[in-house]
């Protein structure tokens, strides 16, 4: 009899939620972020609201998470100073 072989499954994740925060997400390429370590931000938007946002960033040709990685990064700039 042969032993199984435990396998991570897809979404399966570290029990301690403090690691899996901190645990870097895997290197994107191309959209200029650095590779080094990112952050996920989880959000709850209406379906309407999350409609609209994939609407606007296929008009556009980009991803969203790169749409609203550019609007954030507008509206919270790195010199510490927000938009009007």
């Amino acid at each position: 009899m042969t032993n199984r072989v435990q396998k991570r499954g897809f979404a399966t994740r570290p029990s301690d939620p403090d690691t899996w925060i901190r645990t870097p997400d895997a290197k994107t390429n191309g959209t200029g972020i650095d590779p080094g370590f990112s952050a996920r931000l989880t959000i709850d938007v209406t379906p309407a609201l999350r409609g609209r946002i994939k609407i606007v960033a296929f008009q556009r040709g980009i991803t969203v998470a790169d749409m609203l990685r550019a609007l954030l990064a507008r509206e919270y700039p790195d010199d510490g100073q927000t938009a009007p």
